[in-house]
Formats: C-alpha cells, sequence, structure tokens
C-alpha cells in the first residue's frame, strides 16, 4: 500500500444529552435528537459538479429497490439518494419536516398530521400527492408484507387523506417518537400505481435519478434537475459501488478510483490519517455489533447458557483489539450513552470466568461446545472479533469452546444471518429507544434476530410510547434496557465509532451521527472542490 507520511490531523465529533419533545408540535420547526455531529470542514465551500464515486463494503446480488428489504448499507445509502421520506434528521441531530412542510400530534400523539410540501416532482414530473403517500406507508403494512418496516408500522391503524395535501396517520395509542422512525431509509415515498407503491419502476423524487442498478455490484446516478431544495444534490452524477474487500477498497481511495470509502480498517486507518491527500472521520453514534443467539434454538434457548457466553467475552479488549480504541464498552442491550434513556445506573458487564462456571452449573452443564457463524460483511474484524471471543472463553477454565465458522461474505445476510443459530450483525443504531427496540427486539419485528419474546418487554414497550412523563418514561426503558441485558439473546460487545476516509478534495458540512456516512445521506450533502 503506497504511504505518504504527511501528518493528517484525526476529527472528532461529540454526543449530546437532550432532545426536545415531539409533542411540541412541529408547524415547520425542528425537534433535536440525542445524536451528535461532526465538525463542519471550514475550508471547502460548497461547489456544484463533478462526479463522485463512493466505494462501500456491504452490497449483495439480493439487493433490491424494495425499500422495506434495504438491510445494508449499500440500499440503505441509494434509498436516501433517490428518494424523500415524509421527515428527516439534520447533520445538527434536529428532526424537520422533508416531504411534510408540517407535522402536528393530536388525540394524545395517537393522531399525526402531515401536511405536505407543495411542488415537489417525481423523477418523471408528476406532482408528489397524499395517495403517493398513503401507499407507501401501506407498503410496510399488513400480515402480508415482508417490509422491515412492519413492526413499526403495526401500531398503525389507519392512513388516510384530509384532501390532496395532507395526511392524517391514526396510532393505536400515542407515540411521541412517531415522526422519527418515518426518517428511516424503510420509508421513502414513492409513486403509487395502480393502489400500491410503485418502488419496481426505480423512480423517486430524491437528490439523483437511478440509471443503472445492478444488485451488489453498483448504482449509477444523475443529479435530478428539478429537485426542491437549492442547497442539496451537488454533485453532477454518482456511482455507488460495492467493494466488499477492505484492502482492494482502501487502495481504491489511495489511487483515486473512489473519493470516498467506509468501514475503514482500524488495524490500517493510521496510515490513512498520515497522508496529505486523504482526509479520515470519525464519529460516535449507536452503532453496535451483535453475537445474536436464536433463543428459540438449544442450548441458546437456556438463558443460563446465554449469561455464561455473555460473561466470557472481554469486552474491554474487543475495543482495543478489534477496534483500535475506535469506541466502547457494551452491556447487551442496544441503547447507547448517545442515547436520551440510557441506563447509565446498570453495572457494566465484565469479563468474569467465576461466573461463566457458575452460569454454566445452573444449566446442568459441565462444557460447553457452540458454533459461531461470522463474516467480515457484518463489520470489519468480525471474524477477529469472533477469535478473541473464542479465545476468552477458553481461558475462562470453564471448558467453553466457541467454534468459529467462517461464511462467505456474499449472500451473508441471506444465507446465515437470522437462519443459523449463533450469527454475527451490526446496527447503525437508531435516535430514538422506542425506535431500536421496535425494530430489533418486538416480538413481532422481521428483524428480531435473536428471536426473543418476552410479555413484560413488550408490555413496556407499548406504554413507555405513550407516556409523556419523562422520569416514568425513562424507568420503563431502564427496565427494558435491564431485562435485554439479563435475559435477552444478544451479545453486544461495543458501542463502535463510524470510521470512513475521502480523497482531499470532497467537501463537507458537519456530519450526522444518526446512522453511518453522515446519517446515509452521504450522496446528497456532500460535494468535490
Amino acid at each position: 500500500m503506497p504511504l505518504n507520511h504527511t501528518h493528517h490531523t484525526k476529527k472528532y465529533s461529540q454526543v449530546g444529552t437532550s432532545r426536545r419533545q415531539v409533542l411540541l408540535g412541529m408547524a415547520g420547526g425542528a425537534l433535536a435528537t440525542s445524536i451528535g455531529s461532526l465538525a463542519a470542514k471550514p475550508t471547502h465551500a460548497a461547489t456544484r459538479g463533478g462526479h463522485f464515486n463512493l466505494g462501500l463494503g456491504a452490497g449483495a446480488v439480493t439487493d433490491t429497490l424494495d425499500p422495506g428489504l434495504a438491510d445494508q448499507t449499500f440500499t440503505q445509502i441509494q434509498s436516501f439518494a433517490y428518494n424523500n421520506f415524509l421527515t428527516e434528521i439534520t447533520s445538527t441531530g434536529e428532526l424537520i419536516g422533508e416531504l411534510a412542510e408540517s407535522m402536528e400530534p393530536a388525540d394524545a400523539a395517537s393522531k399525526w398530521v402531515f401536511k405536505l410540501r407543495k411542488g415537489v416532482e417525481f423523477h418523471n414530473g408528476r406532482d408528489v400527492t397524499a395517495e403517493d403517500v398513503i401507499v407507501s406507508l401501506n407498503h410496510h403494512r399488513g400480515a402480508d408484507t415482508k417490509s422491515a418496516g412492519k413492526s413499526i408500522m403495526a401500531e398503525v391503524t389507519d392512513v388516510r387523506a384530509d384532501g390532496k395535501d395532507t395526511v392524517i396517520v391514526d396510532l393505536a395509542a400515542g407515540n411521541t417518537d412517531f415522526p422519527f422512525m418515518l426518517a428511516q431509509y424503510t420509508f421513502p415515498i414513492m409513486p403509487s400505481k395502480d393502489g400500491a407503491m410503485d418502488w419496481q419502476s426505480g423512480i423517486g423524487c430524491g437528490p439523483y435519478k437511478i440509471m443503472h442498478f445492478e444488485p451488489g455490484q453498483r448504482s449509477q446516478l444523475e443529479r435530478n434537475a428539478n429537485y426542491w431544495k437549492s442547497d442539496r444534490a451537488w454533485f453532477d452524477s454518482v456511482e455507488i459501488m460495492t467493494i466488499a474487500d477492505v484492502v482492494a477498497r482502501t487502495n481504491a481511495l489511495l489511487t483515486g478510483a473512489i473519493d470516498t470509502m467506509d468501514r475503514c480498517d482500524l488495524k490500517t486507518v493510521r496510515f490513512l490519517e498520515e497522508d496529505s491527500k486523504i482526509e479520515v472521520d470519525n464519529i460516535i453514534g449507536t452503532q453496535h455489533f451483535v453475537y445474536p443467539m436464536r433463543t428459540d434454538t438449544a442450548p441458546f434457548d437456556d438463558n443460563n447458557v446465554r449469561l455464561a457466553l455473555k460473561y466470557a467475552l472481554d469486552r474491554e479488549l474487543f475495543v482495543q483489539l478489534i477496534l483500535n480504541g475506535y469506541g466502547t464498552p457494551a452491556n447487551d442491550h442496544p441503547i447507547s450513552p448517545a442515547n436520551r434513556f440510557f441506563a447509565s445506573e446498570l453495572p457494566q458487564r465484565q469479563y468474569d470466568p467465576d461466573k461463566v462456571k457458575f452460569h454454566l452449573k445452573q444449566a446442568g452443564l459441565s462444557e460447553l461446545t457452540v458454533k459461531l457463524s461470522v463474516s467480515d460483511a457484518a463489520f470489519i474484524g468480525a471474524v477477529d472479533g469472533a477469535s478473541l471471543y473464542s479465545e476468552t472463553a477458553a481461558a475462562s477454565g470453564a471448558n467453553v469452546k466457541i467454534e468459529v465458522e467462517r461464511d462467505p461474505a456474499d449472500g451473508y445476510w441471506t444465507n446465515s444471518w437470522m437462519k443459523k443459530p449463533w450469527t454475527v450483525s451490526y446496527w447503525g443504531g437508531r435516535p430514538t429507544e422506542d425506535w431500536m427496540f421496535t425494530l430489533a427486539y418486538a416480538k413481532d419485528s422481521s428483524w428480531n434476530e435473536t428471536f426473543w419474546q418476552d410479555a413484560r418487554f413488550n408490555e413496556l414497550m407499548v406504554k413507555a410510547r405513550s407516556e409523556t412523563d419523562d422520569a416514568k418514561r425513562r424507568a420503563m426503558y431502564v427496565e427494558m434496557q435491564t431485562r435485554l441485558s439479563n435475559e435477552g439473546g444478544a451479545v453486544i460487545p461495543c458501542f463502535a465509532n463510524y470510521v470512513f476516509a475521502s480523497r482531499a478534495d470532497v467537501g463537507h458540512g458537519e456530519i450526522a451521527g444518526n446512522w453511518d456516512m453522515d446519517g446515509f445521506r452521504v450522496v446528497e450533502r456532500w460535494w468535490k472542490t
């Protein structure tokens, strides 16, 4: 790898600690989340024009334009590149309307009224209407939908129009966080055709038009000349490419074949930081890595086995060796210190050989051998992390053997994840507790990767949505985090910083930390100088 050892300064972000309640209403205003952002580059004024090549570490031949099945970074970034949503989380962590000019709660937040922005066109020239919003939201509803947004939309009882430009969404109970959920990549507003959402055409109303899409390989886009945001969509054209191998992706950046890469190799990122032609961004958010156990499958259906394995992992060592310090230990639940209702009082789980032995004995076992199926398709270092996990488990002296099975990167999310008993995955996290819990741990969620069913947890999830007293709401979320940590099927070793790199002529403002790559809006927000 060619290296230039000119010193380059690493940039960091900080996380916030509060957000105003959505119940205050939105009438064009913004509401702050608790997710931090990265300081803007002061010398790179926004400039229109040029071509942008983006190299990503995730992509599969099973990728589709169906937003309900956007399950990895490639399709998630592409979704924001050619679509708009009712709401948007800004680079400074605030919730604002996107296609929704305003949004107002009614009936204790069990009803939300969205007034649509006038004059926004789809790529085929047709105006966005209330009917398009209705079919787009309904795409994720109903027993037959395969969308990952099904669990979020399960609380919706009706979506209806009030004239051409107003949409009313009725919920089974109040949910103060509902507009935040509509900012997710799963819920773009697409054209209506024959009473259904037309995702097959690839027509959106966002900053770029899809000209060519090869699943798992590339997406070629051109700027939407009629895009309604005058301060976005700076590039003339964009190509998003899957370059799964991190060495190949890094070399492509160094040689100028791509302008930006995600998922830098943390073992070698220091060399990129020393290259004067490269700028490395490092931002704290809610991203976390998971080793999910299927709690409906033996031996993981025994909570003592799950606890033994949780205590068999050295989290501090994991952060230092696998993340090179770019992260913080986690506590087997998905809520990070960046979230508003983080359970700071919950003791941090530590590596503890005595507790490994205790819980193994409680499970009636004198030894344990389990297979962990992993792939670096989940995150760079997933295989090394599993090997470290195996070593610390063996070192506990409790006769615990973790057999690491490396699966192919291509097709991992289809053939291994949520299929095999114990795998590896990653989550970008979510700005609100309810959003994260609903998506990944609710009993009916399509992405409940641990298949965990807990009546009390699901009861609390429903109650907390409509609770307006912050103290009561926090108490419920703390109990949920505690139940997940002590009884759930997720081994969550750490919260990992987002680390990505660009050529020096790529510019951006503040970088959002709600998801990777500027909240997945890198294509819309960035520019070249």
